[in-house]
């Protein structure tokens, strides 16, 4: 980390919210990915807890290999955070992550299942978590890296059918450093959460913010039916003609129906 990074961020303050992780904190001017990063480095046997920050990302990715990135430094807020995790069960992850991200942020920020943050019906952010096994790591350990994209500023909306949402419209004072140290907390106390009791205790949480709820949805191979919150595993419950069905496979994509634009 450069002298001049280090003074444009709080480090002592996100230090201090890792503490009880424990993670070490990197902050970088520009790379391909945060997460990609911390991927690499797994791979290659570096399992060490880590938080890394890009100011800007050239080859950021969502779900699906979705692309996301930020062209230049204060449109968006980049971080990975890496670290080992042996949870009961994944499925829930990313929507607990989402649940304290949006608890530290506002009120009124909403969740989609399974890992985007809204706001007054536009996407806000986006999560991607991976897992790789990493030399070192006793199974069932796994090293998981957590990603999130946070829009900070107005970007441009081409080729999307609705313009997303950006932070300084919620609250012009949230720069990518004070969200962040707004995060971190928040964040890092999830995951420690998570690791013990699984989802459970987040589920009412997350139904209570749930974008879905209620909505006519359309599932990727051709269902519809009536979303209706999430279980206690993190599955979304959708109502459709054929019964209750529980949608946990990361390959099944939902959007509103077309009587929802």
């Amino acid at each position: 980390m450069t002298a001049a990074l280090a003074l444009s961020w709080p480090c002592r303050l996100l230090e201090q919210a890792l503490a009880p992780l424990p993670a070490r904190l990197e902050i970088v001017p520009a790379i391909d990915s945060t997460n990609s990063e911390l991927m690499r480095r797994a791979r290659a046997g570096h399992a060490a807890a880590t938080l890394l920050v890009a100011e800007t990302q050239t080859a950021g990715r969502g779900r699906l290999d979705r692309v996301w990135h930020s062209a230049r430094a204060g449109d968006a807020l980049s971080f990975s955070l890496g670290l080992p995790l042996a949870p009961r069960d994944w499925l829930g992850l990313p929507l607990a992550v989402g649940v304290a991200l949006a608890e530290s942020l506002h009120p009124q920020i909403r969740l989609k299942w399974p890992n985007d943050l809204w706001w007054q019906g536009r996407k806000l952010a986006g999560i991607l978590i991976e897992t790789t096994a990493s030399a070192g790591l006793a199974a069932p350990a796994r090293y998981a890296v957590i990603g999130a994209g946070l829009n900070l500023a107005p970007l441009p909306a081409e080729g999307l059918r609705t313009p997303p949402a950006w932070l300084q419209e919620i609250d012009p004072r949230l720069t990518a450093q004070a969200a962040l140290a707004r995060i971190l907390p928040a964040l890092a106390a999830a995951l420690l959460g998570f690791a013990q009791t699984g989802f459970a205790p987040w589920a009412a949480r997350f139904n209570a913010r749930d974008a879905l709820a209620g909505a006519a949805v359309m599932l990727s191979d051709g269902a519809e039916g009536m979303a209706q919150g999430v279980d206690a595993r993190g599955a979304l419950r959708v109502q459709t003609a054929q019964g209750l069905r529980a949608i946990v496979s990361d390959e099944v994509s939902v959007r509103l129906g077309k009587d929802k634009k």
